[in-house]
């Protein structure tokens, strides 16, 4: 074989989501598109909010000297003095541009941090259930993921990461809002990981992956996690908050906490070029510049979660009723997701199965389809429910 082991390895065990995609793309061609309801990706079903577009068409026109040209690793200064003083104002601490670094999208970002806090063999702690491409960003790195489960509502145990925690153990990896879950981590356990970091005898590092943190609901204020943990990295990207998944402009924010920020920024700039994603793109950047702080409406994800969770739980299912994101994560009815996932599938329904997060027994339904797919799909899934 001509390809590498481990990437052979790595991609027979890769995403379920792109797997229940590509059989989606097939059943739609075999049924018809109107009788398939595909719950599997997370691609935001809205278009981007009309200041985006006029701030890129004003991009474009504008057009000044050397626009295309490189910049340095970290991207323009100006656009990380924006980014700089949003943070400050959000979380009542220092940034400042050296700070920021943009990136390739938030994937690019945590690329980029885990390759400057790895060696081989260093192990970054994951909350089950979890977004599986983390286990092939620190594999990326030769990191080892250590896994650590949250309890029935999917909320972390402080006494579970305190055991998980060795010499090795170089960071820590939150998405709150979760994906597959939806649940936002509570303000009580952030404060008991800033305890419990804070007195360790080795530097342990909070990765804050929160592309999601503007898709809340029902008024919740989320935690401000930089606020609440010292040692913090924060990721983020526009792709849901803007509706641009396929446009990949982010930035990683180091927090002005970290003792080490400064030698932290410089490898992060670095790894940022020797990585190969060079620079965030240039004329997103500019478009940041304008729309930094703009998100869309969250509420049209909120009105289908509510659709979705009330049919759901009305005909038996337990579901933890999101919080955010545009997920929701309901127990599979028997113990086998598999075997269930290939029940919806009957119905045309398709839905990504628990085990692809590391937590069997549940299924993963996407809300990114409009609400009226989602009200003729609930018929198919009383159905297969009462098959088991």
């Amino acid at each position: 074989m001509s390809i590498g082991k481990t990437i052979a390895e790595q991609m027979e065990h890769a995403s379920w989501i792109r797997r229940m995609f590509e059989i989606g793309a097939r059943m739609k061609r075999e049924r018809g598109e109107e009788n398939v309801f595909d719950f599997t990706l997370g691609n935001p079903d809205g278009e981007p909010p009309t200041e985006v577009i006029a701030a890129l068409r004003r991009a474009v026109e504008r057009n000044p000297a050397r626009s295309h040209a490189y910049m340095p690793n970290a991207g323009f200064l100006a656009v990380r003095q924006i980014i700089a003083r949003q943070l400050s104002q959000q979380t009542g601490l220092a940034y400042t541009p050296d700070h920021i670094l943009m990136t390739v999208g938030a994937a690019g970002a945590i690329n980029v941090v885990l390759k400057s806090l790895l060696d081989p063999g260093d192990e970054v702690i994951i909350l089950v259930p979890f977004f599986p491409e983390y286990q092939f960003y620190i594999e990326n790195h030769a990191g080892r993921m250590v896994l650590v489960e949250t309890d029935d509502a999917f909320q972390p145990d402080i006494a579970r990461i305190a055991a998980a925690i060795t010499p090795r153990t170089k960071a820590i990896i939150l998405d709150s809002p979760n994906n597959p879950t939806g649940v936002v981590y509570s303000t009580d356990f952030l404060r008991q990981l800033e305890i419990l970091i804070s007195g360790l005898d080795h530097p342990v590092t909070v990765i804050v992956d929160e592309p999601y943190k503007s898709l809340v609901f029902d008024g919740l204020a989320l935690p401000v996690i930089p606020s609440l943990i010292r040692r913090t990295v924060v990721t983020y990207s526009w792709s849901k908050a803007l509706s641009i998944p396929g446009e990949r402009i982010g930035y990683l924010a180091l927090s002005p906490c970290l003792p080490e920020w400064e030698p932290l920024r410089d490898a992060c700039t670095f790894a940022n070029r020797i990585l190969g994603f060079i620079n965030a793109p240039a004329i997103w950047q500019w478009v940041i510049a304008e729309v930094a702080d703009l998100h869309v409406d969250p509420r049209p994800y909120q009105e289908k979660r509510d659709v979705l969770w009330e049919g759901l739980t009305r005909m038996g299912y337990e579901v933890t009723k999101p919080q955010g994101t545009f997920y929701m994560f309901p127990k599979a009815p028997v113990g086998d997701d598999l075997a269930f996932v290939r029940s919806l599938m009957e119905e045309g329904i398709l839905a990504v199965p628990g085990s692809g997060f590391g937590r069997s027994g549940y299924i993963r339904l996407s809300l990114t389809i409009p609400r009226e797919t989602i009200e003729r799909a609930l018929p198919g899934f009383e159905r297969a429910l009462r098959k088991t």
